[in-house]
């Protein structure tokens, strides 16, 4: 509708065929929405084993696909945090590192009100397909095993008790039970302020120590700080996850041949940073 006032004129209208308004990918073809998010491929990732098919089982499929894109963000913002502290003597990147862990921590979130989602299944349509699902079982999922070891949780005898690894994913996990966790970070940053960091004890003193001059040690404070947050959010999905499982299965033996639900309560106590929870025995 135009303006049909005196001395009005009518906005002008882009030109879907301009070339200001036109963004090329590639070889000059043209961008778009779908072929930037790679939307063919990722809407065609979703395959049902059931036959007839189980309205559910799209549900479980797109659940655990997000939780997979969810982990590979996690792994990207941990190494990255955990780099900016390991480089902070040369360059200080600490306010980085802070900022990438809050970024973890949100994300966190979303994975355990993602069990929402999953639980408006009931436990009679999980079984309408759980069958096809064996042997695959979520203890296989490599992406898991890789924040796991990076946040400093290692554990070499995982590459032996699941045979099922490809060759690149033996390499990818033998690579991260090799390379610095964020914890062996930490504890650089402690060291480079001057801390004691020789040993665990040296250590639970030092962060004491930063706890009560926060001043002169607020980036020491902070990222302990942050990764305690971590610690607790990772606790509150593997609680959160143990509670959906037997609300699913009771305690049935897990798909892959797992024992289901009470190897995943045997998984709770896991602290990350068991030195720092000690601190606050000491505050």
């Amino acid at each position: 509708m135009t303006d049909s006032r005196p001395g009005s004129q009518a906005a002008p209208q882009a030109d879907p065929h301009d070339e200001r308004f036109v963004s090329f990918g590639e070889q000059g073809a043209q961008l778009t929405y779908g072929s930037y998010l790679r939307l063919p491929a990722l809407l065609d990732a979703q395959h049902l084993e059931s036959d007839p098919p189980a309205h559910d089982e799209l549900l479980f499929i797109t659940i655990h696909q997000v939780y997979e894109l969810w982990f590979k963000q996690l792994i990207h913002e941990v190494i990255a945090a955990r780099d900016a502290m390991l480089g902070q003597v040369e360059d200080d990147r600490l306010w980085w590192a802070q900022h990438l862990l809050a970024r973890v921590h949100v994300i966190e979130r979303v994975l355990v009100q993602q069990v929402d989602v999953l639980e408006t299944m009931t436990p009679q349509d999980f079984l309408q397909f759980r069958q096809q699902l064996a042997p695959a079982s979520g203890f296989q999922s490599v992406q898991f095993r890789e924040l796991e070891f990076l946040s400093g949780a290692k554990d070499p005898a995982y590459l032996e008790r699941f045979r099922g690894l490809t060759d690149a994913e033996q390499q990818r996990l033998g690579r991260r039970l090799a390379e610095p966790t964020l914890w062996d970070a930490f504890v650089a940053v402690v060291a480079a302020h001057g801390l004691p960091a020789g040993d665990d004890e040296e250590i639970a003193m030092s962060v004491r120590s930063a706890a009560h001059d926060r001043s002169r040690y607020a980036a020491v404070w902070a990222l302990a700080e942050a990764l305690l947050q971590h610690d607790e959010l990772a606790a509150s999905w593997r609680a959160r996850h143990v509670v959906m499982v037997e609300r699913m299965i009771g305690s049935k033996s897990g798909t892959g041949g797992s024992s289901g639900s009470a190897y995943l309560r045997g998984r709770l106590p896991l602290q990350y940073y068991p030195v720092l929870w000690d601190v606050r025995s000491r505050l």
